[in-house]
């Protein structure tokens, strides 16, 4: 995972990036993680990372868990092909 030395969230408070929910409070932190996420060089890799290994909590590409699960497809998905 060489690309997270290029990470620019590395100087900051890793809980910033776990909130507790995505709503009151929880939702200007992932604001602020967002913001990290904007000026970050590697947040592609930072993303496909957290979809390769299923990541189930936090910020991740600048993309809640909750949403990555949305565009997440299942082991094998393949899409029918058209008659």
């Amino acid at each position: 995972m060489t690309w997270q030395t290029a990470a620019a969230c590395t100087d900051e408070d890793p809980e910033l990036f776990f909130p507790v929910s995505g709503t009151g409070p929880g939702a200007d932190q992932v604001a602020r993680a967002r913001q990290v996420c904007e000026r970050c060089p590697v947040v592609q890799d930072c993303f496909d990372w957290a979809e390769r290994t299923g990541q189930r909590t936090g910020v991740w590409g600048g993309v809640l868990a909750t949403q990555r699960r949305s565009v997440r497809r299942p082991a094998g998905y393949r899409p029918a092909r058209p008659c």
